[in-house]
């Protein structure tokens, strides 16, 4: 038993830096060029016995100075992963093949990661357009946005780079997988944004008030759910909602119940949730309704019909 929750936080480790490494724009150790017009960076690089060089931008120290820690970086990461593989191979774990089925489904929440991730953002009131989005999560930085909506969307490839893993979709969608996801939204926000709320909260535009949420009552309820047998598009939004109106943590709870709800999904093969930005205002409305006693079979049917993308 010792073994199986030692194997479970490798592998969340090593989802966890892969995800990292994704975040990081650029794979190999800059260079400066200089020519009769000026400096330039270039990244180097070498793949097997061919040296790649990748032009960056005009030079400046400070993009200088930000690929050379980028770099250093990736290389740490890296060795992590090694140090973890091994760890894993001296505790026996090897890893299973995934239906072929939710290879498909692992694709298709790939290919459309950048649009799921601006959805995202546009529910939460991030004030961003889609190819500002899209140049945060390929360069990691924009013109034009605060430093916090950048790191809000920088978060969320980070969570849905995690729930992608190979490993990570092979988990089980439990309570603790759950928090893991929320202290990802939250990172560089909360110290501890992956704990379980304890102070009491107000939501905006609504008279509901959450209780404090009590973790043993949490994981029984998930786990509830997670077994009543029911379709799994049914179990993966009744999660969803049930954390949202929880407000299990102290912030960041829609982020984290709806990329949730999506590993449990995914790891079924039967697409992904996430409201599209035509249907936030009426998400909103019916959330709302729901928060305040409307039965929970209204918002999903919506789900159902506007939301849930499936192949």
């Amino acid at each position: 038993m010792n073994d199986f929750y030692e194997i479970r936080k490798l592998l969340q480790d090593k989802a966890d830096y892969q995800a990292r490494i994704n975040l990081i724009p650029y794979d190999g150790t800059p260079e400066v060029k200089e020519n009769a017009s000026g400096k330039y960076i270039y990244i180097r690089k070498r793949i097997g016995s061919r040296l790649t060089s990748t032009y960056v931008d005009i030079y400046s120290e400070d993009l200088y100075q930000l690929l050379l820690r980028n770099a250093r970086e990736l290389r740490e990461l890296k060795k992590a992963i090694r140090k973890i593989d091994k760890k894993l191979s001296d505790l026996g774990y090897v890893s299973s093949e995934l239906h072929p089925r939710v290879i498909q489904n692992l694709d298709f929440a790939r290919a459309n990661m950048k649009s799921n991730i601006y959805d995202q953002a546009v529910l939460e009131g991030v004030a961003t357009s889609f190819p500002q989005t899209e140049d945060i999560i390929d360069n990691g930085t924009v013109n034009g946005m605060t430093a916090s909506d950048i790191q809000k969307i920088l978060n969320l490839k980070h969570a849905w780079e995690f729930i992608l893993d190979s490993d990570v979709i092979q988990a089980k969608s439990d309570y603790y997988l759950l928090c893991h996801i929320a202290g990802l939204v939250n990172e560089g926000f909360f110290a501890y944004g992956g704990r379980i709320r304890g102070v009491p909260v107000t939501i905006g535009g609504s008279i509901y008030k959450p209780p404090v949420p009590v973790e043993s009552v949490v994981k029984e309820r998930i786990d509830e759910i997670l077994s009543s047998g029911r379709d799994t598009i049914d179990i993966a939004i009744e999660l969803c909602m049930y954390c949202m109106k929880t407000q299990i943590f102290i912030d960041g709870n829609k982020r984290a119940s709806v990329i949730y709800a999506n590993h449990y999904l995914i790891a079924h093969g039967n697409g992904f949730l996430v409201i599209p930005e035509a249907h936030v205002p009426e998400f909103k409305k019916k959330l709302v309704a729901y928060y305040e006693g409307e039965d929970i079979s209204v918002i999903g049917e919506f789900l159902k019909k506007n939301c849930w993308k499936t192949f």
